[in-house]
């Protein structure tokens, strides 16, 4: 109730009736002043009328009058220069710090807000406001997805904020790890940060022009290469394989060489993943895109469309492994490319991103526009969020548009989050009539 309250003195969606304090004297708010996120009162600077003598100061807001003392204000200077205390309820004066009463609002959230709110949290329907979502404007929705578009980059701009610390400040070592991350394809995406982390990448590029050697310090140090992590069905097959025997011995001399330490192979997820998908394939196919010197940041940074950049991003996996899906499981010829729909997913998940988040750190408003040109350019996504907004009257024309679509979903639906969404606005005001 008490955040609801926040959202009706904030949007001024006050009852008809006119507002009185607590002592009987008449209220206009002209302003309800500057919503404040962290400690200290609620609002900041608003601007009331009281019996007709204008107030400017701080707005404190609860269910109850009493959660004042609750809280302790009346011993925080900080609470001194509240003007109104707005209460759900009011079961007790408040006073400030001097001991000075505080004036008081009993502010009643309208029937139908509070009507269309308990449906907003509580409706089985998913998403509850899809009734009205065919008819909101579409400027309105076209500035919201613009919104969301943003702040889905933001959100993954801290996140690889994140690994550039980690990599020591080294922009081009956090791409790596975004990429390898992105390859899991979100089954074994933390299995492959976890990976690309663990890859002294200073020591393999002494090896860059060897595509085996690096392949088998990819392998070594995702643990594959340890005897204990070849299946039993097929282990004794595996050992006896020539290609993994080459492999293993050149690892365990670049491990020495390199004092590389590989890590647990039980981190890789194997259930119900498509052959295609097996951690090997992926594994040589970054390989044989770290062998080609094509997809660093800085070539990724110099391509001006998305024919380029896919050009710079396709890969296939080595020789042995067009033929075999793990160590001595041999079957008939494929070359296993980065299929177009994977590729799309990488210039998604990990260029654009990668984009925005390095235009940000040097201040470079061209390479952060250049990602929008490409999230609107590229295909829009095809997955169980992206048809259910459809199904609920949302249009989706681009890539750009489906990520904004996930951010609603992941960020403010699944958390009921309604108070901050602007559909959610629009159904509070209207309902669903």
């Amino acid at each position: 109730m008490e955040q609801l309250l926040h959202y009706v003195w904030k949007h001024k969606l006050f009852p008809l009736k006119s507002l009185v304090t607590a002592d009987g004297l008449g209220i206009e708010v002209i302003d309800t002043g500057l919503h404040n996120h962290d400690a200290g009162p609620d609002f900041f600077n608003a601007k009331v009328k009281i019996d007709g003598t204008l107030w400017v100061g701080n707005v404190e807001i609860h269910d109850r009058a009493s959660d004042w003392f609750v809280h302790h204000h009346e011993q925080d200077v900080r609470y001194d220069n509240v003007i109104l205390h707005v209460c759900g309820t009011i079961d007790t004066e408040a006073v400030d710090s001097q001991g000075r009463p505080i004036r008081q609002l009993q502010l009643d959230v309208p029937d139908d807000i509070a009507e269309h709110y308990d449906e907003l949290i509580h409706s089985d329907h998913y998403p509850p406001c899809y009734r009205i979502i065919p008819e909101l404007p579409s400027l309105m929705i076209h500035s919201w997805m613009s919104s969301l578009e943003t702040e889905r980059l933001e959100q993954k701009t801290v996140a690889i904020n994140e690994r550039v610390v980690r990599c020591g400040g080294d922009w081009q070592a956090a791409y790596f790890v975004t990429m390898a991350r992105n390859y899991g394809f979100s089954i074994n995406g933390e299995a492959f940060e976890q990976w690309a982390c663990n890859i002294p990448l200073g020591s393999v590029a002494h090896h860059r022009d060897d595509l085996f050697q690096i392949e088998a310090i990819f392998m070594g140090q995702a643990g594959l290469l340890e005897p204990e992590a070849l299946p039993k069905t097929y282990r004794d097959k595996a050992l006896r394989d020539t290609y993994y025997q080459r492999m293993a011995s050149e690892y365990r001399y670049l491990a020495h060489k390199f004092s590389m330490q590989a890590m647990d192979f039980h981190q890789w997820k194997f259930l119900r993943l498509r052959p295609q998908n097996f951690p090997h394939i992926r594994l040589s196919q970054l390989a044989q895109l770290y062998y080609n010197r094509t997809a660093g940041l800085s070539e990724i940074i110099e391509c001006g469309s998305l024919r380029e950049l896919r050009e710079h991003l396709k890969t296939q996996a080595t020789p042995y492994w067009q033929t075999h899906f793990a160590f001595g499981t041999e079957h008939t010829p494929n070359e296993k490319h980065l299929s177009a729909a994977s590729l799309n997913l990488m210039i998604l998940n990990t260029v654009i991103p990668m984009l925005f988040a390095y235009g940000r750190h040097i201040c470079n408003e061209g390479l952060c526009d250049r990602a929008f040109e490409f999230l609107e350019q590229l295909k829009a996504e095809d997955n169980h969020i992206i048809r259910m907004w459809q199904e609920c009257g949302m249009k989706v024309e681009n890539a750009g548009d489906t990520q904004a679509l996930i951010q609603l979903k992941n960020e403010y639906c699944d958390h009921k989050d309604c108070l901050r969404c602007r559909i959610g606005y629009e159904y509070l005001k209207y309902g669903n009539h």
